[in-house]
């Protein structure tokens, strides 16, 4: 997925917090200097953090992903963005 689609994902992402799996987390992830792993032994979430960012959001990796974790990983690419314009 391009930066661009990826864009446009996280524009919907921001009208509508139901609806999203974790694959559309990680490619947006990726577009908002957003980095993200899944702890060792298989673990059931996905980590993401940013760098100069405190805060970490950590999401279920099964479907469905409640919209909490959505807008705590839109509040965490937004502060991603933010350190990225310093």
């Amino acid at each position: 997925m391009s930066s661009v689609a990826a864009g446009k994902t996280l524009r919907k992402m921001r009208k509508s917090q139901v609806g999203w799996r974790i694959e559309e987390l990680q490619v947006v992830a990726e577009a908002n200097l957003v980095e993200w792993r899944r702890p060792g032994r298989g673990g059931s979430h996905v980590i993401f953090s940013a760098p100069g960012v405190r805060e970490i959001v950590s999401v279920p990796a099964r479907r469905p992903i409640k919209p909490v974790y959505i807008k705590q990983f839109l509040a965490l690419a937004d502060a991603a963005g933010e350190v990225g314009k310093l």
